[in-house]
């Protein structure tokens, strides 16, 4: 633990469960706002993390919950940790948290979050990061940590390591979080928006698991092509992804969990609302803005988008 460092975790799902979870659990200074019967259970007992690496439970002793960011006040570090959709509301709260050195960290899926913040707080308070490890909200005060790498990578803007990174990079490591130390942020947020928009996107259009969409020939030839179109357009906006990124990625699709399933796969199956528009509509809006053609995304979104209305209740049929 480093003593007098504070922690606020923006979002209780299972990113910001799980990673908060697990550094309060280590005895370091974390407060979570969460909202509805989530906040109200870990209130009343805690947060309980059913993990493939060990169960443990996070006492309400050992932390603080709340909807009110103004309860908690300036941290040093604040790890935001919503849905991309809810960015826009939360960044506009953040003031409360907000001291002279307090850095934010993205976690979001996409490439748009760190950009978002920025405005709002300023460039020089984002560390832009990357959250790989499947996670979910298993009921109220409950996330269940399916696998994955389990691991957070987060650098500064121009993806230098300052003391502020290898700060918080040191309480991770020992509260038991796997860490990545990217070369380039950038390209590593890049390399996972490559990996997960075309996976969760097919994934959601089949109804299938990770481990059938990679193992059927024609939704693998979908999830190659998918990939090729994300690195072309990050080719064409100067990212420095390697000459083999698709094949890597191939390769670490093959290495998760055949009954994993994404965050948008999940809310899309429940009607629930998801980040279909920094997915694959991303992908789409870039390729145009780009001039890169990005059929296979565009198509997922298309097709997606429907359902995605419906459960904003913007379509009615």
């Amino acid at each position: 633990m480093t003593r007098g460092t504070r922690i606020a975790v923006w979002g209780a799902g299972g990113i910001g469960g799980y990673f908060g979870g697990r550094l309060a659990a280590a005895g370091n200074d974390v407060s979570f706002i969460a909202r509805g019967t989530h906040l109200d259970a870990m209130r009343a007992d805690g947060l309980h993390i059913e993990s493939v690496d060990g169960d443990f439970h996070v006492t309400p002793s050992m932390t603080t919950a709340t909807d009110d960011p103004g309860e908690i006040g300036p941290v040093d570090y604040v790890i935001l940790a919503v849905k991309t959709w809810h960015m826009p509301e939360v960044v506009d709260r953040l003031g409360p948290l907000l001291g002279p050195d307090t850095a934010v960290v993205t976690t979001q899926n996409g490439v748009d979050a760190p950009g978002e913040v920025a405005t709002v707080v300023g460039q020089d308070r984002v560390l832009p990061g990357i959250a790989k490890v499947f996670t979910e909200v298993a009921g109220p005060g409950r996330i269940r940590h399916a696998g994955g790498p389990g691991s957070l990578a987060f650098a500064e803007w121009d993806s230098s390591t300052s003391t502020r990174v290898s700060d918080l990079r040191s309480m991770l490591a020992g509260a038991g979080v796997a860490l990545e130390e990217p070369a380039d942020i950038w390209a590593a947020l890049w390399t996972k928006f490559l990996f997960v928009v075309p996976l969760g996107g097919l994934g959601a259009v089949a109804r299938a698991p990770v481990g059938v969409v990679r193992s059927q020939s024609g939704t693998r030839a979908l999830l190659t092509a998918g990939m090729g179109e994300i690195r072309d357009l990050g080719l064409a906006r100067r990212i420095g992804f390697p000459d083999e990124i698709v094949d890597l990625t191939l390769a670490f699709v093959d290495q998760q969990p055949p009954a994993g399933q994404s965050s948008l796969q999940r809310d899309i199956a429940a009607g629930r609302p998801s980040e279909l528009d920094a997915w694959s509509g991303a992908v789409h809006r870039l390729g145009r803005e780009t001039g890169v053609p990005t059929p296979v995304n565009t198509f997922v979104y298309w097709t997606l988008l429907p359902q995605e209305q419906r459960s904003r209740g913007l379509l009615d049929v």
